[in-house]
């Protein structure tokens, strides 16, 4: 080994120590380890992230700004993610201020200033970032696909796509404008549209997995599941999926594969409703003869033990042995082409017998209908995707108000986290039992003693349908694909009943259609 390859070697380390440092909350130590180290772009980065945990903005900035190539985006973009994490996202801005400080003519951070406005919801500013930014370099691919994003998070849909449309003319071969462009038109439902791009984009990058990811989407939400199934196993080369090996992966269900006596390994890969909805499969995977062992999140767990089938359930801890893995979402992959191609019939989670058997006791004197109102999910501010999602489908509670005219009912809040706070903006009486549940099997046995379940797009609408519960789900306007297009009901859960909304981020009328809905409740208990 050289001298020179022994100080990069050294040097690696040293920067691997403080990044490590930086992850445990210790820039101090981070910044004593970089300290001796030569210069580089990587050493920069590493101190600016320092500096800003450490809330010395202006060296923070000097560190960001020796890092930053003459090309490409700025080096605070490194950081967007990181301050979300942290929910310093606003923090950001003071740091952005002294980095234009120093270099005023720069535009990248006009797109980073705009990137950091649009994801905490302040879309007029972003616009004039952006635009500001395309003033000094008219027709920038990036700028423009950020310009589109703000417009799309306002609703802007019409402008946005006439942008996407100039710039696939001008860059036919770029997969990623032709993959955006195909993802707004699949959200506001011109689904024929979005096929189409998305038949003239695939051949640009037939392996690119985000591509086939967003195509196995569009195909989901216009009904074609076997197709879309076999597609969203895509995903797997996006990062945040599984680090489990592929070649362990269940295949697909059928008459030649052996599955008496294996052990299959379902794990949770995104959110709880995802495993609610597709706890559904695991009686028909353990009638193949299949030992299934669920490892999954803590506030299921209870829940997932009375799920006709199921052997062992783990959360925390080291992944167990297996001779099969299969995250939830590719469980309908699997069985798409056998007779339970829909999973278990509705019922198929049951509430704990004692404690709803407590509740019934609670309730027993209420002989109003029941209703269980949720109207927010969870906002998640330190995941930028979650949150930006979290904004269109959630309501401040004051919006459901009308609600409140409806004689013959008592309503029960079933809302968790920072929107629960808002109890008290409903102008009729709302009983809130929620810190009395502590996990989802606590929630279960509440809801299974309530009549009806009003609620946005949040777990709570799986749980609900899959104990065989009346749900009104209230929609947003670019919805989720589970939720089909122009369907009112659900192949998902019977019981359910879909308001959506027919302007975007407007939810006044669908809460006067819900009214309707809950009159009508009331009227045949």
């Amino acid at each position: 080994m050289t001298a020179s390859q022994s100080t990069s070697t050294t040097d690696g380390e040293a920067l691997t120590r403080a990044e490590n440092a930086i992850q445990a909350g210790n820039p101090k130590q981070a910044l004593d380890i970089l300290g001796p180290l030569p210069p580089s772009d990587a050493v920069h980065l590493a101190k600016g992230r320092a500096f800003f945990r450490s809330a010395q903005y202006a060296q923070a900035a000097i560190e960001l700004e020796a890092a930053s190539k003459p090309f490409g985006g700025h080096a605070i973009t490194a950081l967007i993610e990181e301050a979300a994490s942290l929910r310093r996202r606003a923090d950001l801005l003071l740091l952005i201020k002294e980095c234009r400080r120093l270099s005023p003519q720069d535009t990248r951070l006009l797109d980073a200033y705009g990137t950091i406005l649009m994801h905490m919801g302040r879309f007029d500013e972003a616009d004039v970032a952006f635009r500001e930014s395309l003033q000094r370099r008219p027709n920038d691919k990036n700028t423009l696909n950020l310009l589109v994003m703000n417009l799309t998070e306002q609703g802007r849909f019409d402008e946005a796509l006439s942008i996407m449309d100039d710039l696939r003319r001008q860059h036919p071969e770029d997969w990623k404008i032709g993959c955006n462009t195909a993802a707004i038109l699949n959200n506001i439902g011109r689904l024929e549209e979005s096929a189409n791009v998305y038949r003239e984009t695939i051949p640009l990058a037939p392996y690119e997995p985000a591509l086939r990811l967003n195509h196995s989407i569009a195909m989901l939400k216009s009904g074609r599941m076997a197709q879309g199934w076999t597609e969203h196993e895509w995903r797997f080369g996006v990062p945040g999926h599984t680090n489990l090996p592929k070649d362990t992966l269940l295949p697909n269900i059928s008459p030649t594969l052996n599955l008496q006596g294996k052990r299959v390994l379902v794990t949770q890969e995104e959110g709880l409703g995802d495993t609610l909805m597709y706890l559904r499969y695991i009686p028909a995977l353990a009638r193949t003869g299949a030992v299934v062992h669920i490892w999954g999140s803590s506030t299921l767990a209870d829940l997932c033990r009375r799920v006709e089938g199921v052997a062992v359930v783990q959360h925390g801890g080291e992944a167990p042995a297996f001779d099969y893995h299969c995250p939830f979402i590719s469980l309908p992959r699997a069985f798409s082409a056998t007779p339970d191609a829909m999973g278990a019939p509705v019922p198929y989670l049951t509430a704990d017998p004692g404690k709803a058997s407590q509740w019934k006791k609670s309730l027993k004197a209420d002989r109003k209908l029941r209703v269980g109102l949720v109207w927010a999910g969870g906002a998640r501010p330190e995941n930028t995707g979650a949150q930006m999602v979290d904004r269109q489908r959630s309501m401040p509670l004051a919006a459901l108000a009308l609600l409140a005219d409806v004689e013959g009912v008592t309503f029960y809040s079933l809302q968790k986290d920072d929107a629960a706070l808002q109890c008290l903006d409903f102008p009729a009486p709302l009983v809130d039992f929620m810190p009395q549940c502590l996990d989802m099997d606590d929630t279960a046995a509440l809801v299974s003693c309530l009549d009806l379940i009003i609620s946005v797009d949040t777990s709570m609408v799986h749980l609900a349908g899959a104990l065989g519960k009346p749900v009104i789900m209230m929609d947003r306007f670019n919805n989720c694909w589970r939720w089909l297009h122009e369907r009112e009901d659900s192949p998902w859960y019977p019981q359910m009943r879909i308001v959506r909304q027919t302007r975007f981020r407007e939810w006044s009328d669908v809460v006067t259609r819900v009214k309707v809905l809950l009159e009508d409740a009331v009227q045949a208990q």
